[in-house]
């Protein structure tokens, strides 16, 4: 019996949000064959709204098996997902968004490329995904595609795109990052492109049509500028 892991990072969600982790965590169970077990992680990465035993409970009987893990300090999605990787023991692991913005059928699709044998699958957004982002994640999304392809000349250019999987030869390369924020997800890939040890394969995704993108933070856009710098160093040294 194989295992599939599903991670979501937390922090302070949507007032309906463990509702909306039910229903597509219990959509997605179909599309996975009957001899893979899934076990599902959700790490509260310091939510101070919206994460109460009453949503808690309201999973645990939904989903008896789930593993919920907080912790006080909000260190940002990167660590978040660190944090909940390092406790998974699944052959195959996913992580997306706690608002499971992927179609079940991206989901489906990154699993099976897993289980054909690739050690890493990163999502690829296709073309229209942008007709549903706001102006302003549309023009940050672009222009960090072509600093990439630019400046680290990667093949695969959607770093950021938020559904990943990995076997076990992926999880400890995911778990080397020290990224906690946004760019974790490009300093993943620029390692993983470095491994001539690994097979990364990209899988087009698509989005859910009732996602709601959240505004981007300045802060920690300025903040992951830094990060960027440091990756490039990375590449030069």
């Amino acid at each position: 019996m194989h295992q599939l892991d599903i991670v979501l990072p937390c922090y302070n969600p949507t007032e309906d949000w463990h509702i909306a982790v039910v229903e597509q965590f219990k959509r997605l169970k179909p599309h996975i064959p009957d001899n893979i077990t899934i076990q599902l992680f959700i790490v509260n990465d310091g939510s101070v709204k919206n994460w109460n035993e009453d949503k808690l409970n309201y999973i645990r009987h939904h989903i008896p098996d789930a593993h919920l893990v907080s912790y006080a300090i909000n260190r940002g999605k990167g660590y978040a997902l660190r944090y909940g990787v390092a406790q998974c023991n699944g052959d195959y692991i996913i992580y997306t968004d706690i608002d499971f913005p992927y179609t079940t059928a991206s989901m489906s699709s990154v699993f099976h490329a897993l289980k054909l044998g690739a050690d890493i699958v990163a999502g690829n957004r296709a073309k229209d995904y942008y007709d549903q982002m706001p102006k302003t994640r549309i023009y940050i999304s672009k222009f960090l595609k072509r600093i990439i392809k630019l400046l680290l000349g990667l093949r695969f250019t959607d770093t950021q795109c938020g559904l990943k999987g990995f076997n076990q030869q992926g999880k400890s390369l995911f778990l080397s990052t020290t990224i906690n924020r946004y760019l974790f997800d490009l300093e993943f890939i620029f390692q993983a492109s470095k491994r001539k040890d690994i097979k990364m394969i990209p899988v087009a995704v698509e989005l859910r049509n009732d996602i709601v993108f959240s505004r981007m933070n300045l802060k920690i856009l300025i903040s992951e500028s830094l990060n960027f710098i440091k990756i490039l160093f990375k590449r030069n040294a």
